[in-house]
């Protein structure tokens, strides 16, 4: 068998001078949209409450995250990372100052972390406010035993879960929705060889496929993917829904695959919503 490294990048409001959809004419004013204490505030809740416990309870506890931001991330956040990667053994903390070439950056942030002797690393992407099940390790890594064959062709493959759920926090609290979503950036994985010099992030998500084949794993629920009015993309992506059963349940679902307490979220999104955004422009 060959041996697979799991490697995710998670940035925690980078700043940097690209690698944004929403625009700012300058870095100082990137620099006060990103540090703006009440959006940091609602991030470091996200990613506690959504992100962090599907990935401290993987089956396979066989993985690295890297956890990339600037070396000027305003306190209290700065030791808070400082404290995570402590305590949680998987991760790593990379503080990169700004560059203007972001997938510069996002290199400079895993490479020191590939390890050599392995046969493939699959570059994974984790969002600071999205979720992956806490068996995606164990199967990320078991799957490319049987699609090793493929993966030799060009030595590049991605793995796409794309089943999931779609939670949008608003102030009304938050809703779920099932859906199927092709190529998201939660549990998709690329596999690449350990010299490849490329992270996850120089293959954008939405055109995977002009890169690299790839096979979708669309058994059961991978990732949930957090809606807020602190994305910078609103989009959902494309894809349909599924069926949850009638009624679903969300709350033993989120549990069981993901180890998020809905209930709690829904509590917390009445807290995190913006005044006057009620309906955020969610497209699909």
């Amino acid at each position: 068998m060959m041996r697979v490294q799991m490697l995710g990048l998670c940035r925690f409001s980078y700043l940097g001078g690209r690698g944004f959809q929403v625009r700012h004419d300058n870095m100082q004013d990137r620099r006060a949209f990103l540090y703006d204490p009440g959006r940091l505030s609602r991030r470091w809740f996200w990613f506690r409450h959504v992100t962090l416990p599907g990935l401290l309870a993987q089956s396979d506890p066989d993985f690295t995250l890297v956890i990339m931001t600037g070396p000027d991330l305003p306190q209290p956040f700065l030791d808070r990372l400082r404290d995570l990667v402590e305590r949680v053994p998987q991760f790593r903390l990379a503080l990169i100052p700004p560059m203007d070439r972001h997938l510069d950056a996002c290199l400079a942030a895993t490479e020191p972390h590939i390890e050599p002797d392995a046969d493939v690393v699959g570059h994974f992407r984790q969002d600071d406010d999205d979720a992956v099940a806490i068996d995606y390790v164990r199967d990320a890594r078991g799957d490319f035993q049987v699609l090793e064959p493929i993966w030799q062709r060009r030595r590049r493959l991605s793995c796409d879960y794309s089943r999931g759920l779609v939670l949008k926090a608003a102030r009304q609290g938050v809703s779920v929705e099932a859906r199927m979503i092709h190529n998201a950036v939660a549990a998709l994985t690329v596999y690449l060889p350990p010299d490849a010099r490329r992270s996850v992030m120089h293959f954008p998500h939405w055109k995977i496929g002009l890169s690299m084949p790839g096979v979708t794993m669309p058994a059961k629920p991978m990732f949930v993917r957090l809606l807020n009015h602190d994305n910078d993309s609103g989009a959902i992506g494309s894809g349909y829904g599924w069926n949850a059963g009638d009624p679903p349940d969300w709350q033993g679902l989120l549990e069981d695959r993901f180890r998020i307490d809905l209930a709690q979220l829904d509590r917390a999104a009445r807290d995190h919503a913006l005044p006057g955004a009620d309906r955020p422009n969610w497209g699909r």
